[in-house]
Parts: structure tokens; sequence; C-alpha cells
């Protein structure tokens, strides 16, 4: 059974240092399981961690696609796997650190994304139905359908949005149940899952923080610099927050102030989101920087005890 680290939590708590940290201690190396840090060129507005940042610690999963490129939990599923088997071969001990949690419970339980048949058809109707009514509409659709689903699936990520519906149509079950079930499976691995959190004040302090920092480091100029190129809200890297809301400022739909608003507004809320997700997870061992006085010694400590090191 092979050993694998995650280092979860909110936005802005600090996870890709502490995993430097980690890493640099116990000979580990980073997959990162965040959707727009895959992505070349996006990097202020992705809080892309540096390659002085990384100070020498092998990073997976960053900076692999174009802009223009699709990314989703089956191709993050399939590239993680890949990234574990090279690691683990290398010697090194595998870490997946993020905050997506549905992409890391992918990967923990080996989830089955397979569908079947594409049920084209019906696939036709809902982008449609996007195309008329917007991905609004279709995401209270599945919101009546399968609440937990929907809660989990932005609106403007239209293709997990229609697989969900899909899956719906051609089982009768929602896929958050399915998603549930596979959880309670044994995890292939032999692992420790860290969530680091913090004071949810502060959390929001560092949230806006950043974003002026974004907006100091020119987030603008990356943002229109992706428009010239021919990226439009419509592309799955253009989803992720700051990148949608500066596209609307670009358009004249609002000013800077307001986006830069929206931005520090819409972050607070995945913060929270993120917190609820992971409250929800099994056998976490929880890292709080406001009570925690030895953070790095209770990580040591639980890896020990997992026989993922020997100290």
């Amino acid at each position: 059974m092979k050993d694998l680290i995650i280092l979860a939590g909110p936005t802005a708590v600090g996870k890709s240092a502490l995993a430097v940290d980690i890493a640099s201690k116990i000979n580990g190396s980073v997959i990162s399981a965040d959707s727009m840090q895959v992505y070349r060129g996006m990097d202020i507005g992705t809080a892309k961690i540096t390659k002085d940042e990384m100070r020498s610690v092998p990073h997976y999963l960053i900076d692999i696609l174009d802009p223009e490129d699709d990314f989703n939990i089956v191709t993050f599923q399939e590239k993680a796997k890949e990234a574990i088997k090279q690691i683990t071969a290398s010697g090194r001990i595998p870490m997946i650190v993020g905050g997506t949690g549905f992409y890391i419970q992918s990967v923990l339980y080996d989830i089955d994304f397979s569908m079947g048949d594409e049920l084209t058809q019906y696939r036709a109707e809902l982008n449609a139905l996007i195309e008329e009514k917007g991905a609004e509409y279709v995401h209270k659709i599945l919101e009546r359908s399968d609440p937990d689903a929907a809660a989990a699936i932005h609106y403007n990520d239209k293709k997990r949005m229609i697989r969900a519906l899909e899956y719906i149509r051609q089982t009768g079950r929602p896929i958050s149940e399915h998603n549930r079930e596979s959880a309670q499976k044994p995890s292939p691995y032999n692992y420790c899952y860290f969530v680091l959190t913090d004071d949810r004040e502060k959390i929001y302090h560092r949230i806006d923080e950043r974003v002026d920092r974004m907006i100091e480091d020119g987030l603008v100029d990356e943002v229109r610099k992706l428009t010239e190129r021919g990226l439009t809200r419509d592309n799955v890297s253009m989803h992720g927050i700051g990148y949608k809301e500066i596209i609307d400022h670009l358009d004249g739909i609002c000013s800077l102030d307001e986006a830069i608003y929206t931005i520090k507004r819409e972050s607070r809320h995945f913060a929270k989101r993120q917190l609820t997700w992971f409250k929800r997870e099994k056998d976490v061992i929880w890292l709080d920087k406001s009570k925690d006085t030895d953070i790095m010694g209770k990580i040591m400590q639980s890896l020990s005890k997992r026989g993922i090191i020997n100290e």
C-alpha cells in the first residue's frame, strides 16, 4: 500500500508554504490539487507558488496546460495517480496539497467516474438550455434533483453540472450519493489527511490582503493578455475567482473597485464552502494555527504513527 500525505484547507490559509516545510523534512514531493494552477500564464490570479518558494521541492500538476485547454476532475485524477506512481518510484513521499476537496477525494478513494453511454441527446438538450436560459437556470434544475451536488458544483463548471444531471438521468440516483458511497470504501493508500485552518476572521483578512496584492502585481494586465489571445468567459480557465470578475471590468460591466470587492467576497464565500466540505471528511487531522502551538511536531508525530516516516 502506497504512502500518501494530504494537506488541505481553505484558500489563503498558508498550505503551500507549510507543504514545502513538510516536504523538505521528509523527502516529499507536492502534487497540486488546484483546478487553476495547472494553467501556464495564469500566475497572479491563482496565487501560484514561485520557483523560489518551492525551495527545490518537486511540484507536480503546475503549469501543465494552456489556458485554452479544458481541465476537470477526471483529468486531475488520472494525472495525480500517475504523479503518485512517479514520486513513489523515485523514493520520495507524495503529498497532495490544495483546497479542492472533491479533487482530493477522487484520488484518495479512487472514485469511479465511468459513465457508460454518452447520453448525447440529453447532453445536447442541457447545452441548449444553458445557451438559451443560462448556466444558473440549469444549476437550479440540479439543485432540485441533487442539492448536495449543486452545493459542490459552481454553475460556471458546466461540464460537471451536466455530468451530474446525466448521472441522474442514467441511473435514477443522485451523483452525490454515488460519491458518498465511493468515499466509504477503504482507501488504497496508507494516508494522513491534514486540514490546515485558522481563526476565520484572520483567513478573511489574508484573503483581502492577497487580492490587493494581486491587483498591485498586475492581475488586470494578466487577464487582459489572456483575453487578447482569444480567451473568453466561456473557457474553463476563465471560471476561476479573480478572472471572470476582471473580465467583467474589462468589458465595462463593472468598475475595478466593484470587481475587487466581488473577488474578495467570492473568495470569502469559497473559503467558507471549503471548510464546510472538510468538516464532513472522515479521518481528518485538524491543524489549527490559532490553537496548535507546534503544528510541525503534530504533523511529524501523526506521520510516524501511520508508519509513513521513521522518527
